[in-house]
């Protein structure tokens, strides 16, 4: 996708940012533990269980049955990772100069690099690897790569781009500019599955247990600051629920099969609204598109690919 900026814009250079101090900022590493519970809180959050709570496949996703040695783990468990102490996307970046209430979280791309453990002690090395002027807005990429403690090997991968709405004209280039996109192109056929499912009305408020912390999406007064008429799903919350569809369609709900993930977000969610999700199979990936069915809104898009052949739909 390409970007052009307006001849306006190329001529009003913004003090608000410093590329320089942004692009070489140099992150601390964080280091932290998750277990079995968040795991579990975490696939509830995102909608495990929410239709039967004796459902064979989602059961194993909070419990263990049949001898698990482990419960299993939804591969969007470790975009959770992004928001840890040190990477949330609100930061304090020395020459970054925006309005929070501006910024909009407007992709995500995840690299499952080997099987996730439902336990680990991890380490978070987070960079810029992206900047770019836009106009009217900057657009900012951060990578963070999550490796296992002890061994060091790469456990996964997150890359989150994020759009600051005013935060543009810092540059005096006029070339046209590119940065990485989630859009993708659909088949021109029917969807081969379409699942509907229901959030709840405290939907917010679990993916907030789960490690979304965000006032936005459990006060009302402050999502009412911010333009929603009450609080809303966290936007990495709703990807969650589509992926967990996307698995239970085609993958058998069997993490290991998922190999990558991209998503470009098109909307908000309220908790209550149903998703309901149109999906194409093709080859080593699933396309998926997802809409909230009481306002016809658009919500995400993106794909899913694994490294093994996909299981028919049942």
């Amino acid at each position: 996708m390409t970007l052009a900026r307006s001849s306006s814009a190329a001529a009003h250079v913004s003090n608000a940012i410093d590329p320089s101090m942004v692009v070489s900022h140099k992150f601390p590493e964080v280091t932290f533990a998750y277990d079995e519970r968040d795991v579990a809180l975490y696939a509830l959050g995102v909608g495990a269980c929410n239709v039967d709570a004796a459902d064979e496949k989602e059961l194993q996703l909070v419990y263990h049955r049949n001898g698990q040695s482990s419960i299993k783990v939804l591969p969007t468990f470790v975009s959770l990772f992004t928001v840890k102490k040190g990477n949330e996307l609100g930061l304090d970046v020395p020459g970054l100069q925006y309005d929070p209430k501006h910024l909009l979280h407007a992709q995500q791309y995840m690299e499952i690099h080997r099987p996730i453990p439902s336990r680990a002690i991890v380490t978070n090395k987070i960079k810029v690897s992206r900047l770019h002027d836009r106009g009217k807005a900057a657009v900012l990429e951060l990578e963070t790569l999550t490796t296992l403690e002890g061994s060091g090997q790469v456990l996964c991968m997150n890359r989150s781009t994020i759009y600051l709405r005013g935060a543009g004209g810092f540059s005096n280039s006029s070339q046209p500019f590119s940065y990485a996109t989630s859009r993708v192109t659909f088949p021109d056929y029917t969807p081969s599955a379409v699942y509907e499912d229901c959030t709840q009305k405290s939907q917010a408020l679990l993916c907030g247990l789960a490690g979304y912390f965000d006032p936005l999406h459990s006060d009302p007064v402050i999502a009412q600051a911010a333009g929603f008429s009450h609080p809303i799903l966290p936007r990495l919350g709703t990807l969650g629920f589509v992926i967990r569809v996307v698995m239970r369609s085609f993958c058998n709900m069997e993490p290991t099969t998922v190999k990558s993930i991209s998503c470009l977000f098109l909307h908000h969610v309220y908790p209550g609204e149903t998703l309901v999700t149109e999906m194409w199979p093709e080859g080593q990936r699933v396309y998926y598109k997802t809409k909230v069915k009481e306002r016809d809104h658009a919500v995400l898009s993106g794909c899913v690919t694994q490294p093994h052949f996909f299981i028919s739909v049942k």
